[in-house]
């Protein structure tokens, strides 16, 4: 099987030959995703992680086969979940802190009937399918960024261009200044926090960890507060303007603030580290063959196969524990009581033998490319796929008309953020400038 994690230094976490190693969740398992998913697909495609359901006394279990997970996401009435739930009082009562985002799921979009309103109405206009409206945009800044480094035949790749990339790009769609991108980076780090610093499958964090998070999150949702305030009375051409201003058909009314915030919120944790992880790994694919990066410079028509090929084979989300069943369930021959957590190991599925032939390769004549399970499928597809894409196409487009080679440059541990995401800590790179 062809090495599809890159190459990294040495690791606590030792490489998994049997079932008994694989641990997909402890710190360091980031470096061996992907020589875990062979053997669960084959020994464990249903894996039981016992105490971790919707109580204690229900378990969670890992799909990795992609018929599995298909049938789960494409199903939201049978396999519902989590954020689209009521929160239950904590024990003593009270109840549980909500940010603006679970706010506005409550309101906007509490049913799937209204969850793609909620999308057809709200988001789909402005990063949806029909995202090409950015393409001038994102061009300029790719453009931009690529200026900062070009002469140098040496770039920080992750910090200076597949980062602040769907960074400036975000802030300019949702109507925020440029000059801001410092803090919105800090409030976008402390969004994603469960998913880099929360624990095991579930990613949860401590009590004190959320405090902390709601503590740097009341500073954005501030900052939002103020724009929508300000765009009420002096609508732009950006997303927050419209949401000020747009009559929701499904509920007969306008948008409340915490509602526009909850709605930003969503944009903000969804557009930024999905794309800036793509790009990444996809930059490596190219260093790790010449031969492709040649090809697809040479023949720009294959640019989308190449993203979609690179997001299937390192998917930036490798999996999520957002569903749950509401009766019992069998997948795979296992049985899989009522009230389970599903972790739905989208990585493993977008290298299902079963359903990919070769599935290890990256394949530019492959049949079906955008129908893997990088941004899930069904009803909930993520909202911001659509534009996510344009970004990586157009990003490349760019660097393969600017550059004539690319290698990596000393420096490199290709080490991972901790977490679910794919997250490349750092990248340093080599090019030959094009003439």
């Amino acid at each position: 099987m062809p090495r599809t994690t890159p190459r990294t230094e040495p690791n606590h976490m030792k490489c998994p030959v049997s079932l008994r190693d694989v641990d997909l969740f402890s710190p360091g398992a980031q470096e061996h995703w992907y020589e875990a998913y062979p053997i669960l697909h084959k020994e464990a495609p249903v894996l039981r992680i016992p105490g971790e359901g919707t109580t204690p006394e229900h378990d969670g279990f890992v799909l990795t086969k992609f018929e599995d997970i298909a049938r789960v996401v494409r199903d939201p009435e049978r396999y519902p979940a989590f954020l689209s739930d009521k929160p239950k009082p904590n024990a003593d009562g009270s109840v549980p802190q909500l940010n603006a985002m679970q706010v506005s799921i409550l309101t906007l979009r509490p049913n799937m009937e209204l969850w793609r309103s909620h999308r057809q109405e709200l988001t789909d206009p402005w990063v949806g399918p029909g995202a090409g409206r950015n393409t001038d945009m994102i061009t300029r800044y790719a453009d931009e960024l690529i200026d900062n480094w070009i002469d140098r035949g040496k770039v920080d790749f992750v910090n200076e261009f597949a980062r602040p990339l769907p960074q400036m790009m975000m802030a300019t769609v949702l109507g925020f200044p440029l000059s801001d991108l410092k803090q919105l980076e800090i409030w976008g780090t402390a969004q994603v926090k469960p998913f880099v610093y929360g624990r095991g499958h579930r990613n949860q964090l401590t009590a004190e960890e959320i405090a902390d998070q709601f503590v740097v999150l009341d500073g954005f949702k501030e900052y939002v507060q103020e724009q929508v305030v300000e765009k009420r009375k002096n609508p732009k051409e950006d997303m927050i303007s419209f949401l000020t201003q747009v009559e929701y058909k499904a509920l007969g009314r306008k948008l409340t603030d915490i509602e526009i915030n909850g709605v930003v919120y969503a944009m903000v944790i969804g557009g930024l580290e999905t794309t800036q992880y793509a790009i990444a790994e996809q930059a490596q694919l190219l260093c790790e063959d010449p031969e492709l990066f040649q090809r697809v410079k040479a023949d720009r028509s294959k640019l989308r196969a190449f993203t979609e090929e690179g997001m299937r084979l390192r998917a930036p989300t490798q999996g999520l524990s957002t569903r749950y069943t509401t009766q019992d369930e069998e997948f795979q021959g296992v049985k899989v009581p009522k009230g389970s957590t599903l972790h739905m190991r989208f990585a493993a599925a977008n290298v299902d033998p079963e359903e990919y032939e070769c599935p290890y390769d990256l394949d530019l004549e492959r049949k079906g490319l955008g129908r893997h399970m990088t941004f899930s499928q069904g009803p909930r597809i993520c909202p911001g796929a659509g534009i996510s894409r344009l970004e990586q196409q157009i990003a490349w487009d760019r660097l393969l008309d600017r550059i004539d080679s690319l290698d990596y440059d000393e420096g490199n541990t290709f080490r991972h953020q901790p977490g679910i995401m794919m997250g490349l800590l750092e990248l340093h790179l080599k090019f030959t400038k094009a003439a």
